[in-house]
């Protein structure tokens, strides 16, 4: 029984040892690069597992490349995967770069790859140019009147400026910007009603793309449409401030005539109070006069004629107003 059992059990640990052997080294991987004539031993292999890469995400691009006519190797390959690189992305967009005579460069592809663009999109987008819309820009006439437009752009992507190079929001804005700047110098909004490729034509003078990662082919004005009146609004606005101003104004020189009339009406009440005080001290004196002999029964008599004859008149001369009065009211 126990001749039985040891081969038995040496069998098995060969068969467990083989097993951890072929998960550990891919061996059909590395058949597939031999059959595909690409320079990749089994100690690289090896290495790649220990460095914790998987070796299907280098080997395979790797024979992608290979067989597109592309001089990589492992090194170059693995280096970008360990930067922590998208290997199969660059490897795709170096393929497109070649088909389509593009001149692109290993380190140029790693580096865009690395900085987080999309390197096989860029590549794509040189081929294929794309077209970005604007949102509608408003801008206001020198007639004071809004004109609204909205553009499409068509960009291509400027592979030795994708590192560094300003994106889409950059062009939309500057673009904008040029529509708001061609809006604003016409004379009138019925010029750029008439020739809206005024618009294109200012805007593409102007070098938009520089310090971008895209070139600028062309700019076409989808849509001009007339919006408010803005300066007759401005103008209604001015007037009204300058009437609350008015007002204001006058408000305050009623405030100070009625002021200045408190002012008057106390000082004909401190007169009058002077008045009744200065007649109330008529009769003290005519009193006092009549004491000492210094004014006489008869003239005390004749002054108090006098007084009534004065306050005829008045009454008289009252009546005969108010007679006037009324035949003119008639």
């Amino acid at each position: 029984m126990e001749d039985i059992i040891i081969p038995l059990l040496f069998i098995a640990l060969i068969i467990i040892f083989i097993a951890v052997v072929f998960s550990f080294i891919p061996i059909g991987l590395w058949i597939s690069a031999l059959a595909a004539r690409v320079p990749v031993g089994i100690f690289a292999l090896i290495g790649m597992r220990l460095r914790r890469v998987q070796p299907v995400k280098i080997v395979a691009p790797l024979i992608k490349a290979t067989k597109a006519g592309l001089d990589l190797n492992v090194n170059k390959l693995e280096g970008h995967f360990l930067a922590g690189g998208n290997v199969d992305r660059v490897v795709n967009a170096l393929i497109a770069a070649q088909r389509a005579e593009i001149p692109l460069l290993f380190e140029r592809a790693a580096a865009i790859d690395l900085a987080g663009r999309d390197v096989l999109q860029a590549v794509q987008m040189s081929v294929n140019p794309k077209v970005i819309e604007t949102p509608v820009v408003a801008a206001v006439a020198k007639d004071g009147i809004e004109v609204k437009a909205r553009a499409k752009v068509t960009v291509r992507a400027n592979i030795d400026r994708l590192v560094g190079g300003a994106g889409e929001e950059t062009i939309i804005a500057r673009v904008g910007e040029g529509i708001v700047t061609t809006i604003g110098s016409s004379d009138n909004h019925k010029v750029v009603l008439e020739n809206p490729d005024r618009i294109s034509n200012t805007v593409l003078k102007k070098g938009l793309d520089s310090g971008t990662a895209y070139e600028i082919l062309s700019i076409d004005v989808a849509d001009v449409d007339v919006g408010k009146n803005i300066g007759a609004q401005l103008q209604t606005d001015q007037a009204e401030a300058d009437k609350r101003i008015a007002q204001a104004k006058a408000e305050e020189r009623r405030a100070m005539a009625v002021a200045k009339e408190q002012e008057m009406i106390a000082s004909v009440q401190e007169m009058r109070a002077k008045v009744t005080e200065a007649e109330a001290e008529v009769p003290r004196a005519m009193s006092q006069a009549l004491r000492e002999g210094n004014l006489g029964v008869m003239d005390y008599y004749q002054l108090k004629n006098v007084m009534a004859d004065t306050d005829m008149r008045q009454n008289i001369s009252k009546l005969g107003q108010e007679s006037q009065q009324e035949d003119e009211n008639k």
